[in-house]
């Protein structure tokens, strides 16, 4: 195990580098432009149990330091993602895979993290519960500890691989949630979402995105990642995984020392597809700079 090594919810990586789901596709797509097994693993795109088309457009917004977006999960379905997708990826990436999984009602959840727990390549499972829940008034799974926790129990009596709870930040408590999906059998935890963000059209007067609202993501969210992560990791016994605004390597080593095992990185590779690669390239020389030996060593080591 090298210096960049660290342990997810029981299983190794090469280094705590995850492209965010929904910014890396299911791949193969990026393994054009660079060998992607130099990640120590990436989120897929968002997967439910059925096909989605996903929300009207326009989908995009742009901001001053970062994005909004709508896609509305759109995606294949579970059916055709192990049949086409995972068979296109298994060529060129020889690691593990984070699959992740939304749902618009619990049963759902369980559906298609039980067929995606079948799978070789897949290691870990992230469950997005900032999904409207479908028979709860359309208010997010994530915005409960109760329906967080319902869709953690579900999920964990249908698998055997690692769960990690994605959760959203449009909450008043994220800690009290992150503990009731910890106490449900969460193995992990996954945060942060998207904000909610909208932007406005001057000219046209109407708002930029067909959806109105979508979620805020990008470099100005950093702060508010940091902060949550080092809430929600002094606050679980389960490891954490960070994410929000992360661009570079000090950004990685900052969420570590907060509480993170592992650190996703989402909008980053919108701008910059090889971001990743060059945030592991990185790595080993701004740790030099700030006398750290071990990446593990430094897990939540503000407290």
């Amino acid at each position: 195990m090298g210096r960049l090594s660290v342990d997810l919810c029981g299983l190794p990586l090469d280094n705590p580098i995850i492209p965010a789901s929904g910014t890396f596709g299911y791949g193969y797509e990026f393994a054009e432009l660079y060998d992607i097994n130099v990640l120590g693993t990436f989120s897929f795109k968002g997967t439910t149990k059925d096909p989605r088309f996903g929300n009207p457009t326009p989908r995009i917004a742009e901001c001053n330091a970062g994005m909004i977006n709508a896609v509305g999960l759109q995606n294949p379905g579970v059916e055709k993602v192990i049949s086409e997708e995972l068979p296109k990826l298994k060529k060129c990436f020889n690691k593990k895979v984070m699959a992740n999984v939304s749902g618009f009602a619990v049963e759902d959840y369980a559906y298609t993290c039980e067929k995606l727990d079948k799978e070789e390549q897949v290691g870990w499972l992230e469950v997005n519960v900032s999904c409207p829940n479908v028979h709860g008034g359309g208010m997010s799974f994530g915005t409960n500890p109760e329906a967080a926790a319902e869709v953690t129990a579900a999920v964990k009596k249908v698998t055997t691989k690692p769960v990690i709870i994605k959760l959203s930040p449009n909450v008043t408590d994220i800690v009290s949630i992150a503990k009731a999906c910890e106490a449900a059998g969460a193995d992990g935890i996954s945060l942060i979402n998207t904000l909610l963000g909208m932007r406005i059209d001057l000219k046209t007067k109407k708002p930029v995105i067909a959806n109105k609202m979508g979620g805020f993501s990008g470099s100005a969210i950093f702060p508010v990642a940091v902060s949550m992560v080092y809430r929600v990791a002094n606050a679980v016994s389960i490891p954490v995984v960070g994410m929000g605004g992360v661009s570079s390597a000090e950004d990685v080593i900052e969420l570590m020392l907060a509480g993170a095992t592992a650190v996703e990185v989402g909008a980053a590779n919108l701008i910059d597809p090889y971001v990743c690669r060059d945030i592991i390239n990185d790595l080993p020389a701004v740790m030099d700079k700030y006398g750290i030996s071990n990446l593990k060593d430094i897990i939540g080591g503000v407290k």
